[in-house]
């Protein structure tokens, strides 16, 4: 019953309102910027044959836009793409999570990538000891390219919490 309402409202004057929509002004074109529009206003006045090629009809190129057909069907593939996608991928390598004391649901990493514990972890290691925490040492140590692993530690930083004890805060006083 209330489908029958909704189409009835949906459906009522759609002509009038269709034609009103149809006959609205268009939207013009953006205005140039006055430099723009003297350039060409001064291109077209230096060269009036500009203006007429613009707005000749061309009939050659006309019939020949006319004899173009455009008729086009997808290959048909003998593998279901489910299968294809597999073969392209390959066999993934894994590797176990490296001190995982966090998130014990994550069994397998990929190689190349990195738990969000993993990262921070060797973000911290290399900010608490750089000489031993090499990039070199990260990359062989979480099978990832040297080249990423130079770019975290350029652009990537863990956050510094301190804790003030309560002998150093001044109370404010309350009014």
């Amino acid at each position: 019953m209330g489908a029958r309402v909704s189409r009835a409202f949906r459906n009522f004057n759609l002509e009038n309102r269709a034609e009103r929509e149809i006959s609205k002004m268009k939207p013009s074109t953006a205005p140039k910027h006055p430099s723009t529009r003297d350039l060409l206003q001064e291109q077209l006045s230096q060269h009036p044959e500009i203006k007429e090629e613009v707005s000749r009809k061309d009939n050659k190129l006309l019939s020949l836009l006319k004899d173009v057909y455009v008729d086009s069907k997808d290959p048909v593939t003998s593998l279901p793409v489910k299968d294809a996608q597999v073969l392209r991928q390959g066999p993934k390598e894994f590797r176990l999570p490296i001190g995982q004391q966090f998130d014990k649901n994550v069994m397998d990493i990929p190689k190349g990538k990195v738990s969000v514990v993993e990262a921070l972890t060797l973000l911290n290691n290399h900010k608490l000891s750089p000489e031993t925490w090499t990039a070199e040492k990260i990359a062989q140590e979480y099978h990832l390219e040297l080249k990423d692993v130079n770019s975290v530690l350029k652009y990537f930083v863990t956050f510094e919490v301190k804790i003030f004890p309560p002998e150093d805060r001044k109370a404010i006083p309350s009014k």
